[in-house]
């Protein structure tokens, strides 16, 4: 006769591995039991876990962290051999392996090589660090892209050994800006995939992901390099071919990664999709439509916590920018300019940044757009477009009016629809300003 098992007293869970049972047991103890499944794999699948993953892995994490991590595993074991062949090609065009190179030579080369690289790390940073936030993932594509370019240039030097020393410096400001790049933008997908305040933890177990990938491709690296030291075919080859999977890897880890903050990219498509549908988009659908790079040089058109002097520029306009207005940002158009500046007041906080934002990306949208694909408020959007493009004045200050009116009643839904589907509202990354303002302090 079988005996009968045990009833399960409690039982408990590390992180998602499979629970252990306690049951009672002779003198009172308390006995603790695991299922069966195969304690050797299961041992050396816990221990991997620890080593690579972050504590609590997936729970503790974003859900796209696996397809990006996987991803940005492939990309950077065809960099480590990519990398291998240019330090090869620059070696030999400072004179390694040649008896009449000068050591002093190859020294200034170095030293001017760093020099530069330094002085780009330091100018990129103060010119485009505030966007690296805003818009991590594009950056991200932008500097592994950039560094393929390094290489190349860095691959092709010793055929120019008169120019060498400016080819190489070339090269290192360019990598000096993937180092910024791609640092800083780690960090920022490293904030969005903890999901436990683990950030250190993450970025502790991406380290030893990288470090073990680098050493596979070292050791690939090792046996590639002697083959292709002697044939410049197969350096181009071997460049063009691990450079092509770079590039795909690094295309599908950004597009693998689904951000529920909101940028100027997606608020764009939130607003479109909302004013055509009548529903906001999930993170999942907008981040897949969101451009891969980032605009370089291009002129912000939306000044985002602007000085007031860009937003008012007479009593006339200030009362002109209150006017029908209750919320705590001022608006001011610039049609020539193409520019829409946001005043916010003091004490805003991220909800209010976002309606200045959707209000702002609307008024882009009437001024500059085919309104016909939009049928939400349809005809009340196309009178206005209609006076604006009659009105003679720059400042449109009647369409900055009329469209609070219009932001009072679509605001409502269109914030449910955000904070309903997924999207978080308690911060936002929309780059702006840190001028803050007081207004109202009189009564007209």
């Amino acid at each position: 006769m079988a005996v009968p098992a045990a009833p399960t007293l409690c039982s408990e869970r590390f992180g998602s591995q499979p629970p252990r049972l306690y049951v009672g047991a002779a003198g009172g103890r308390l006995v603790g039991q695991h299922k069966d499944t195969g304690r050797m794999s299961s041992s050396l699948s816990s221990t991997l876990s620890s080593v690579f993953l972050p504590q609590g892995y997936p729970d503790s994490v974003s859900a796209d962290y696996l397809p990006y991590q996987l991803w940005d595993t492939v990309q950077a074991f065809a960099s480590t051999i990519t990398g291998a062949l240019a330090t090869q090609a620059v070696l030999k065009g400072v004179g390694v392996g040649d008896g009449s190179a000068s050591v002093a030579a190859a020294s200034l080369t170095w030293m001017l090589k760093d020099g530069t690289g330094m002085i780009g790390r330091i100018l990129f940073a103060w010119m485009k660090g505030t966007h690296l936030d805003r818009d991590a993932k594009q950056w991200r594509l932008f500097a592994d892209l950039l560094n393929d370019i390094a290489i190349f240039i860095e691959i092709l030097a010793p055929f120019f050994p008169a120019i060498f020393t400016l080819v190489v410096c070339v090269s290192c400001i360019f990598k000096a800006v993937v180092g910024v790049s791609g640092g800083a933008t780690r960090a920022a997908l490293t904030s969005h995939q903890a999901r436990r305040d683990n950030m250190a933890d993450v970025s502790a177990k991406d380290g030893s992901q990288e470090t073990l990938v680098n050493l596979a491709g070292l050791c690939t690296g090792l046996l590639l390099t002697p083959l292709a030291a002697d044939s410049t075919l197969l350096t181009y080859l071997l460049f063009f071919l691990f450079t092509s999977l770079h590039i795909y890897a690094n295309v599908r880890a950004v597009r693998s990664v689904v951000m529920e903050t909101v940028n100027r990219g997606r608020l764009r498509i939130l607003l479109e999709d909302f004013l055509r549908e009548g529903a906001v988009p999930s993170p999942p659908s907008v981040n897949a439509r969101e451009p891969l790079l980032p605009v370089l040089w291009e002129r912000e058109q939306l000044i985002l916590g602007a000085p007031l002097h860009r937003v008012v520029g007479s009593t006339y306009e200030l009362k002109k920018a209150t006017e029908n207005n209750t919320k705590n940002y001022l608006l001011g158009v610039h049609k020539k300019k193409g520019e829409v500046c946001v005043s916010l007041r003091e004490g805003s906080g991220s909800l209010d940044v976002l309606q200045a934002a959707f209000h702002a990306e609307l008024l882009f949208l009437i001024l500059n757009h085919d309104l016909s694909e939009f049928p939400v408020e349809h005809r009340k959007l196309t009178d206005l477009q209609r006076n604006a493009r009659a009105e003679m004045d720059d400042r449109q200050w009647g369409l900055v009016s009329d469209t609070h009116c219009v932001m009072d009643e679509l605001w409502t839904p269109l914030l449910r629809g955000v904070s309903s589907n997924g999207w978080d509202t308690r911060r936002e990354q929309l780059g702006k300003e840190e001028w803050r303002g007081r207004w109202g302090l009189v009564k007209w």
